[in-house]
Order: structure tokens, then sequence, then C-alpha cells
């Protein structure tokens, strides 16, 4: 039986929703959940959760675009979120897999005060998944295959955008270690020097605009 693009798309949208919403509530099945609920900010600190909220976000306003597609006001919603969803998933995806696989350490922490002793805490892996891989994948496919490709004027302004969402975390982040917890979300932030945090966070925005200049060139590529 051969299935039409609609039913193709609300497949992909409600898989992805479904997802997400578990790698999400999973967090609450974790030793160290409440530990990261009693810290300033709670999950929000984590830009892996950021990024899963606004794909999250994009993928439901997807679905009921895939529903009421005559309602237009919901492609400009979603082509304003996946502006901001696809080049942070993307970044979440690569750094987070990156520093796994090659410097766990920097990536991994011990919970301070923790019944788990000495023990770095890791993710199962279809919770792993769930949180790290499925975000980029489905926005990556969604955006190749049912989406048109940005204009140069779009694209023109998508530094901004990005530059903007950087120095948003960077302040977040900032505020919670520096005024409440003491210690970043991540060791590799909590190690460096404000100096070179900077760096990190603007190294971040570069990886994430780069990626999404690239994507949006292959469109066209990939869809012929």
């Amino acid at each position: 039986m051969a299935y039409s693009p609609p039913l193709v798309r609300i497949i992909l949208h409600t898989a992805a929703v479904s997802v997400m919403t578990y790698g999400y509530i999973s967090l609450r099945t974790l030793p160290v959940d409440a530990w990261m609920r009693n810290q300033h900010g709670g999950h929000s600190q984590f830009l892996t959760i950021q990024g899963l909220w606004i794909a999250w976000t994009t993928m439901i306003v997807s679905l009921v675009l895939d529903l009421f597609p005559s309602i237009a006001v919901f492609r400009t919603i979603k082509r304003a979120l996946l502006i901001i969803a696809l080049p942070l998933s993307v970044v979440v995806s690569s750094i987070y897999w990156t520093l796994l696989i090659f410097f766990p350490a920097a990536i991994l922490r011990r919970i301070p005060n923790s019944s788990l002793g000495d023990a770095v805490p890791r993710l199962p892996l279809s919770i792993d998944l769930a949180l790290h891989a499925s975000p980029s994948f489905v926005l990556l496919v969604d955006f190749l295959l049912f989406e048109t490709k940005y204009s140069k004027r779009m694209l023109a302004n998508t530094p901004y955008i990005v530059s903007i969402f950087a120095i948003w975390y960077g302040s977040w982040v900032e505020r919670c270690a520096r005024g409440n917890n003491g210690i970043f979300p991540y060791p590799f932030l909590t190690d460096n020097p404000f100096k070179y945090r900077l760096v990190i966070y603007t190294g971040a925005a570069v990886l994430g605009y780069t990626a999404f200049w690239t994507i949006n060139r292959l469109h066209g590529h990939v869809r012929r």
C-alpha cells in the first residue's frame, strides 16, 4: 500500500513528538533527577533540554499544520521555529556525541553528595537517543523532504537569530552557575575560565550557523 505524503508527514511528526516526550519524561526515572530539579534553573540549564523543547514545539506545530494545512499562520510559525531548532539540534548532537565518545569526562559529571558515590551517571541508551539524536534526525529529515529551501534573505537573518540565542543561553548558564549553583551544567564549562567559555559559546554559534547554511545549500540536491 502506498502512503500519501500527508500521511507520511503525520506519522513522522507524531513519532517525533512521542519519542521526544518519552525522553523528557524518562528523566524523572533517573537517580540524578532530584538533584537536577533542585539546582537553580533545573533541567533548563542544559542546552540539550532547551533544544528538545524547541524541537518538540516545532514538531507539534508541524503536526497541526499536517491536519489543518489551510491555516497559513502555522506554516509561518513552523518556518520561524525551524531556523532556531535545526541549527540548535545539530550543535547539541555533534558536540554531545563527539565528547561522549572521545572525551566523556568533559560532558559527564559526578553529582555532589550523591548516593552514586564516585560513579559518573550515564543515560540509558534509549533515553540518550531520544534526547540527543532524535531531534536533529527528525528535523533534518523533515526539512530536507517536506520543507522548501530558505531564501537568501531569510538565510541572511540566520546569523543574528543564532547569535541572539547563543547570548541568551550563555547569559542564562552564567547566571545559574555564578549566582546560585557554583558549577555549570557541563564539566567543559566548569573547567574553563570565562574568556574560554566565551570562545565556546561563540564557537557553538558559528557551528550552528555553518550547519544550517550547509543543510540549506544541500536541500535542492537531496530532493532531485
